[in-house]
């Protein structure tokens, strides 16, 4: 393990690996919820934020490269654990639209906590005057919420219901 941060801009490059680890775990992970979902919308969405996924990870190797850093990720058990248990659920309930609720609770978690990893990520750069890695990570931290947004309308709008 590194060593702990001792100031703000250690404390952003930790937690930069740590969303960089992160993401590449989503992306093994998407493909997998995306052939479980029952239903269409919800593969999509999945197949969706795959493919904004990649995008985020390129974002983050961009900031990596205005820190002058070469991009690398730091084992992250939170998000090993949000996804432990997604597959926990996935290997758990019949495929149907009980498990397609389980899915999206499951990536609101995951949504979750990127959501408040990318907020501190920009709130850093903003006090560290890393202005144009403050631009990237505000672009992504946008597509997150969007995507919470979106799983939240699934949710409540269908697959809770059909799941109840």
């Amino acid at each position: 393990m590194a060593e702990a941060p001792t100031n703000l801009n250690e404390l952003f490059m930790h937690t930069l690996k740590d969303v960089y680890y992160a993401e590449n775990q989503i992306t093994k992970a998407l493909p997998k919820m995306a052939a479980k979902a029952t239903s269409a919308e919800l593969r999509k969405g999945f197949e969706t934020h795959l493919t904004e996924t990649k995008q985020q990870i390129k974002r983050l190797e961009q900031v990596f490269k205005l820190c002058g850093e070469k991009p690398s990720g730091e084992k992250c058990p939170a998000i090993e654990g949000i996804l432990e248990e997604g597959a926990e659920l996935m290997s758990e309930i019949k495929p149907g639209e009980t498990l397609d609720a389980a899915m999206i609770a499951a990536a609101q978690a995951v949504e979750h906590y990127e959501i408040a990893r990318y907020g501190a990520l920009v709130a850093w750069a903003k006090e560290l005057g890393m202005t144009d890695a403050r631009n990237l990570l505000r672009d992504t931290l946008g597509e997150e919420k969007d995507t919470d947004s979106k799983l939240n309308r699934l949710a409540e709008d269908k697959l809770n219901k059909k799941a109840a």
